[in-house]
């Protein structure tokens, strides 16, 4: 017999909360205890876990969603289930775990979409807004905007509620130093580049929910003063007086784009508050050999009074916060870098006539950064579709069902991933929000990094039409940059388009359809006898299905993955189809080869819907093409085609040969169009 009791006096910190083991019963097993006001952490495990609430009240907390918790309560976690325990009462909450290892259930839990679907959730999906200093280039595409919107159509065919948000970073320094340049106002400006971004991101087939233009946007600037003063009231934002850059001939106020030099973390050649290479932050002062940028002089030194931020005090918070969603280790190690610093004081205001002051008059002439602005935007963002939808979401009151999913570079992980999670717990202590990050390399070209000044850059407009939109989207979903950098050449982009998406999926599919024709009147056979070669076909289909499901899915997103999947259709199809034709001429062997055909259609329907997300025109024509509606919802098994589906594969053209200009008056044209960044 064992015989175990509760006892306060053996609990011991784990999970947040307080704990004890049961040893003997063959399984994992204790007490726990959750204080008046407290919960445990979020966490999830390989583990099979189950809760029985013994005393007290409270709820479990999962995905955003909310369960009593009281005496008799029995919760059940399967293997990598998030899950939180949270004490609503006045009275210690008390329970009883067991957890054991199942290595079967955790496999099949692994990779279960019920589990990392999002159920009746909304689902905000931003790309990060471009600065409309210019226009995109296939550097920013292959990022942010095609990431976030293959996202978005997967969540869709699945029945989730998911939205592309994204806009217009109005209040960008670098959209000064364009003004400046081609001698305009900032509003201008912004307005010109942020319309050019807006047809650009339609030529890629990347429709937007909401698109917030920031200094137009009614509402907007009232409500970030408001997040602002949120944030001060918290009493952790204050007045300081630190360390500045000044230009030494004219006085101006020094950052970003008007100062260069050293970052202070890595030593490589950075601007003014983030370094690209590693993607720490830096202060402007805290540059090594610091260049200014409106004349050659060394810049002067002299403290400024701006609102700041004592970042490194927030360590745990953010760890926290990274325990909650999907975090990669890229930005799980940027984190722990930084708060190894002793102190890390960031300014959340600088001295500028162009963007939004604080309704605070502790400082005089200053305006709140655009970057913790971009924190509010997100919200606001939300707020105004919503009112779009007929839907009550309160930028001012997010909500606690809220999915928030986020791409964007690396260079903009500090404050997606660091700064903003710290601002909304100041700004709206009781909410804990849930959010994914998808972060991408640079993307080069030719090997070097894309640039406007030295025209070395590929720009949208410069190679999307409708005939090319899908074979952009193929190519720059299986090179994009997700874990490192990659390159752009043009060369591998025309043999991609020649070889593979003409001469390898287009000439399959053409010559299915010759054979449709030829043997079977142009309509989609029934299957007739089944060889065990066909049922292994059969069975290899459904794995790629499953496979690419995982590349797209929530947790292991990757287009990179996803775009060989797609290859790897085509590719076992063929090798199925050169095997099968060597009796298909045979008058013996006609059942069997039926069978073959049906399966080959099969395949074709399977990436059909399968494409999609990535190549939304091709997969829709090639559906038109078997006789089917475009796809709308993703499939959870390999379908044949009804027999006797009209078939038009014979003519179909899917893709066609690259027309992208190098005339040098194209390319200036586009150049034109574009600024760096």
């Amino acid at each position: 017999m064992i015989y175990d009791r509760y006892d306060a006096e053996t609990l011991h910190a784990a999970f947040g909360i307080r704990m004890s083991d049961i040893d003997g019963l063959g399984v994992g097993a204790g007490w726990g205890r959750v204080a008046p006001g407290q919960a445990s952490t979020s966490h999830q495990h390989d583990e099979t876990e189950f809760f029985v609430i013994v005393e007290g009240r409270g709820q479990f907390v999962v995905d955003g969603r909310r369960y009593d918790a009281r005496p008799g309560t029995l919760a059940l976690f399967e293997p990598f289930e998030s899950h939180v325990l949270e004490n609503t009462g006045d009275t210690d909450l008390v329970f009883l775990t067991q957890y054991w290892r199942d290595s079967g259930r955790a496999l099949k839990s692994a990779g279960n979409q019920e589990r990392m679907a999002f159920g009746d959730r909304p689902v905000f999906v931003f790309s990060t807004p471009p600065t409309p200093n210019g226009d995109l280039h296939l550097g920013h595409l292959s990022g942010p905007y095609l990431g976030a919107d293959a996202f978005v159509r997967f969540q869709r065919m699945n029945g989730t509620e998911a939205w592309h948000l994204t806009g217009s970073d109005d209040y960008q320094s670098y959209v000064i130093a364009c003004a400046r340049k081609e001698g305009r106002e900032p509003a201008e400006t912004a307005a010109h580049y942020s319309a050019e971004i807006a047809e650009t991101l339609a030529l890629m087939d990347i429709p937007l929910d909401q698109y917030t233009v920031t200094n137009v946007d009614p509402g907007y600037r009232e409500g970030l003063r408001d997040f602002f003063s949120r944030m001060v009231a918290s009493g952790w934002a204050s007045v300081a007086a630190k360390d500045a850059l000044f230009d030494a001939e004219s006085g101006q106020y020094l950052y970003e784009v008007d100062v260069s030099g050293d970052c202070p973390g890595c030593g490589a050649p950075t601007g003014g508050n983030i370094c690209e290479d590693c993607g720490e932050p830096n202060t402007v002062a805290d540059l090594e050999a610091p260049q200014s940028r409106i004349s050659p002089a060394e810049p002067r030194r002299a403290p400024l009074a701006r609102w700041s931020l004592p970042l490194h005090v927030f360590r745990d918070d953010v760890a926290a916060h990274h325990r909650l969603g999907r975090v990669p280790a890229r930005l799980r190690e940027l984190a722990d870098r930084l708060f190894a610093r002793p102190e890390l004081d960031i300014p959340l205001t600088h001295p500028s006539s162009w963007g939004v002051p604080p309704a605070e008059t502790d400082v005089d002439g200053q305006v709140i950064w655009v970057w913790p602005e971009m924190s509010y935007g997100f919200l606001y963002g939300i707020q105004a579709l919503g009112g779009r939808l007929g839907r009550a979401w309160q930028a001012d009151e997010p909500g606690a069902d809220w999915k928030i999913v986020h791409f964007f570079g690396y260079d903009n992980s500090f404050y997606h991933s660091v700064l903003y999670p710290v601002l909304y717990q100041l700004a709206h202590p009781d909410w804990s929000p849930d959010i994914d990050y998808h972060v991408n390399e640079f993307y080069l070209l030719d090997g070097a990094k894309f640039s406007t000044s030295r025209r070395h850059a590929i720009w949208g407009k410069e190679i999307l039409t409708p005939d090319s939109v899908d074979a952009v989207r193929y190519f720059l979903s299986r090179n994009r940059p997700e874990a490192e950098r990659t390159d752009f050449r043009r060369p591998a982009y025309d043999a991609a388009l020649r070889d593979t998406l003409i001469g390898t999926w287009q000439h399959w599919l053409n010559d299915l359809g010759c054979r449709v024709a030829k043997h079977y009147d142009g309509k989609a056979p029934d299957a007739g006898n089944w060889t065990p070669e066909h049922s292994a076909f059969l069975a290899r289909l459904g794995n790629r299905l499953a496979a690419v499901t995982a590349a797209l899915g929530s947790e292991g997103f990757s287009l990179n993955q996803a775009a060989a999947e797609l290859d790897g259709l085509v590719d076992d199809t063929l090798r199925f189809s050169r095997r099968e034709a060597l009796t298909a001429q045979s008058a013996y062997w006609q059942n069997e080869t039926r069978t073959a055909v049906a399966l080959e259609l099969a395949a074709a329907r399977l990436l059909a819907h399968a494409a999609t997300p990535v190549m939304p025109r091709f997969a829709g024509r090639l559906a038109a093409a078997l006789g089917l509606p475009a796809p709308t919802a993703w499939p959870d098994t390999v379908e044949l085609v009804p027999p006797g589906s009209e078939i038009r594969l014979a003519d179909a053209v899917f893709f066609k040969p690259a027309t992208l200009s190098d005339e040098p008056a194209a390319r200036a044209a586009a150049d034109a169009r574009g600024a760096d960044g």
